[in-house]
């Protein structure tokens, strides 16, 4: 989604006021959590302190991260639930081995691009039954809790189902950001019925309850997966389905399947980054990274214009071949090895103008060879570390509550690209094109930072901003999300929309100083002024030298980082 933005106007950049603390950096929100045994950092505190009870009880980063994610289906609805998909990067210490699981749907089997034409649109809408593709998540957390898990799914869901029914209260951002969704969730009965009792949104501190998604988890936890896919469930979802236009069979549902897939990695400076292939984006921040490794980013300085040109120059190179590349491996070859390698990054590197923006960047040549969302971050006391990353996509996904389930439907599926020769186009049974992106980092074959950034497009430039700010300039793990991030917008979408003209807009928040805005303004990047909050970061790093976990949460959100 657009960021709402206005011109540039420097003097909205001031540095805000420094206020004292008693630790090394005046400027940090808060220290970090340090533990020995196990953590947990998310974006809402009920929902860590969930996951935190479960380490203590003895489970794994496997459970604590399920039980942490169905919590934050409750208490943060609009961007996550079992309406959508998961991703997870899985570190096992027993056999010291990472596992990649796609835990994403697909589009129904009835759903074909000529369904549009007939209806006359060159586009998928971003709300409604149309922008549906099968929700991912609950065989996504069976098949992690069967692979790494030590618990029952019932034992998991208790915590979830409990506050559903009892009611919690909500936090301040979690409520600003339900109250923008008013006007959309009114034009669905069912979805006001769930979502605004008595006709509004919950004020901050205000207990909320949802006994239909309480009914529904329980059902889940009492006969497993198959009640989502195969039961009743997937029968109302279905039954809404046909009564309002949608593409959805009972098949769908019943064909739906998590894959465990190898994940990827490239070196950054003596630490190798882990990522998930396409259908998702998070190459992307591998070959940024490839790109900055070229350049001595140290020397040029963290909120220097140097640096923040390179970035964007360097996001909007892995950008374009976002858009070009990056689509259903089961339906398209694609050059992912030759995207991340490090040959390409110097051939795109040598594409970059050091001191002006580039206005046009059309994708790459990797020479193909032939042959709202939430984030959770576990780490357990045997070192077990789970990134998990769990999303309906928009505010409230498709807008759409299927009955009484109690949960919204994602809108995944308006990702798609109309355009028949897209590697990204609709067809029926496929992937779109998935924002959400987890990330783990190992050093020395062992695990040191597992992390991720919420927030579509901005996830990848997230995660290099966060890990440029760990590897090259020093910070501590609170640090990195504390910093100051800018945001490109207005590149090509893998929807197969054109781009904003002039190479797009940067946008800032405030902390970047303004010498270094007014020279990136001066080298033509077109810069807006805008709230900010560019994504939502958890991290848990490993100091194996003290044995110790080292959590960070980022101020943008209501969250936390806890540990015992």
């Amino acid at each position: 989604m657009a960021d709402e933005c206005t011109p540039f106007d420097a003097t909205r950049f001031l540095p805000p006021t420094e206020y004292e603390r008693p630790a090394a950096n005046s400027r940090q929100s808060r220290s970090v959590v340090v533990a020995r045994n196990g953590m947990v950092a998310t974006s809402q505190p009920l929902a860590a302190d969930v996951g935190l009870d479960i380490l203590k009880a003895g489970g794994t980063a496997a459970d604590a991260a399920i039980a942490t994610n169905a919590m934050l289906g409750v208490v943060e609805p609009m961007s996550c639930g079992i309406g959508g998909d998961v991703f997870v990067l899985y570190w096992d210490a027993a056999t010291k081995k990472l596992s990649g699981l796609n835990g994403s749907g697909r589009s129904p089997f009835a759903l074909s691009r000529d369904v549009f034409r007939r209806k006359g649109l060159s586009q998928i809408p971003d709300a409604g039954p149309l922008s549906w593709s099968v929700p991912g998540c609950v065989d996504g957390w069976e098949e992690l809790r069967r692979r790494f898990g030590t618990m029952s799914l019932a034992k998991l869901l208790e915590p979830a189902i409990q506050y559903a029914e009892e009611g919690f209260a909500v936090s301040e951002i979690i409520a600003n950001s339900w109250k923008s969704s008013v006007g959309a969730l009114r034009r669905y009965p069912d979805s006001a019925r769930t979502f605004l009792p008595g006709g509004r949104t919950p004020e901050p501190g205000e207990v909320s309850r949802n006994h239909r998604l309480a009914a529904t988890c329980r059902e889940i936890a009492e006969q497993g997966r198959d009640a989502f896919y195969l039961g009743r469930i997937a029968r109302e979802i279905v039954a809404c389905s046909e009564a309002s236009g949608g593409g959805f069979s009972l098949k769908d549902f019943a064909e739906h399947k998590s894959d465990w897939i190898e994940p990827v990695s490239s070196s950054y400076r003596g630490c190798d980054v882990w990522q998930m292939p396409p259908a998702g984006q998070g190459i992307a921040t591998l070959q940024m990274l490839n790109v900055l490794e070229t350049f001595d980013v140290r020397a040029m300085g963290r909120y220097s214009a140097d640096y923040l040109h390179l970035f964007v120059e360097a996001k909007k190179l892995a950008f374009a071949d976002r858009a070009a590349w990056y689509a259903d491996p089961n339906f398209e070859r694609l050059p992912v090895r030759q995207l991340i390698s490090k040959e390409y990054a110097a051939r795109q590197a040598g594409r970059i103008n050091l001191r002006a923006a580039a206005t046009e960047v059309p994708a790459g040549d990797p020479q193909l060879a032939h042959g709202d969302t939430v984030y959770v971050t576990v780490v357990d006391r045997h070192r077990n570390c789970c990134s998990l990353i769990q999303s309906i996509y928009y505010g409230f996904g498709s807008k759409v509550v299927p009955g009484e389930l109690g949960f919204a439907l994602q809108n995944r599926g308006a990702l798609f690209a109309l355009d028949e020769t897209h590697r990204n186009r609709l067809e029926p049974h496929k992937r779109p094109f998935h924002t959400i992106i987890p990330a783990l980092v190992t050093r020395d074959q062992k695990p040191w930072f597992c992390f991720g950034v919420m927030g579509g497009d901005m996830q990848p430039q997230g995660h290099v901003q966060v890990l440029a700010s760990l590897i090259d300039f020093d910070l501590n793990v609170q640090e990195a999300g504390d910093a100051a991030r800018v945001r490109h917008g207005g590149s090509q979408t893998p929807t197969g929309l054109p781009p904003e003209p002039h190479g797009g807009h940067v946008a800032a928040e405030a902390g970047i100083p303004l010498e270094t805005l007014t020279e990136l303004q001066r080298r033509g990047h077109r810069l807006v002024r805008s709230p900010g909050s560019f994504g939502g970061y958890q991290g848990i790093l490993i100091d194996w030298q003290h044995g110790t976990l080292h959590g960070g949460t980022d101020p943008r959100k209501d969250g936390a980082a806890v540990g015992y």
